[in-house]
């Protein structure tokens, strides 16, 4: 177990402020699900930013610290991407041993026709990531992927919930969910 970072408040207030500043945006949206939305968080736009990078690595850490015996983290590209990233640096930096992984949308049609890249995943403890979460359907289909590789899957964090119905729909499917920020951390709730 990791000894909590004892800035670890500060540093998720720091991102819910580079969140909310630059990855909120409001309009009238339709979001991948097909339902309509006032707002749309863009993580990428913060994700993939470097002053931003460090910090969801650090609050996913603390998040999924109390997981025992997590040997990678990752999800359905591409989302999930700059997030294990995240986790695999401020891991690395705090001497975690926190590998990545990433699962494709679909299983390559050529080569080892791989659909979960990255390290052996069999027997091993895994967490699920997704940037925002909707319907939770990106979630499920990694985690089906994962778990036809012999992977397994421990819970699904996310950096952002939006409260329409992902987390219900992950439990249902007996996999825990974790979120590191909610729609009224961003002031959007309501």
């Amino acid at each position: 177990m990791t000894l909590p970072d004892p800035h670890s408040e500060d540093v998720r207030q720091q991102l819910i402020d580079f969140i909310s500043a630059d990855a909120v945006f409001h309009g009238d949206f339709t979001l991948t699900s097909g339902k309509k939305a006032t707002y749309y968080v863009d993580l990428r736009k913060v994700s993939l930013d470097h002053r931003v990078a460090p910090l969801i690595g650090q609050v996913m850490i603390d998040l999924i610290s109390d997981l025992p015996d997590i040997a990678a983290v990752g999800g359905l590209t591409m989302g999930a991407d700059p997030i294990a990233s995240a986790i695999l640096h401020q891991g690395a930096a705090r001497g975690l041993a926190y590998d990545a992984f990433v699962v494709r949308k679909e299983p390559k049609d050529h080569g080892r026709g791989k659909q979960v890249e990255g390290p052996d995943l069999a027997g091993k403890r895994v967490v699920v990531l997704e940037d925002t979460s909707t319907t939770g359907g990106s979630p499920l289909k990694a985690i089906e992927a994962l778990r036809k590789v012999g992977a397994e899957v421990v819970a699904v964090a996310v950096v952002v919930d939006r409260a329409t119905g992902a987390r219900e729909v992950i439990e249902a499917a007996g996999v825990q969910y974790l979120a590191a920020i909610d729609l009224d951390d961003l002031g959007l709730a309501g």
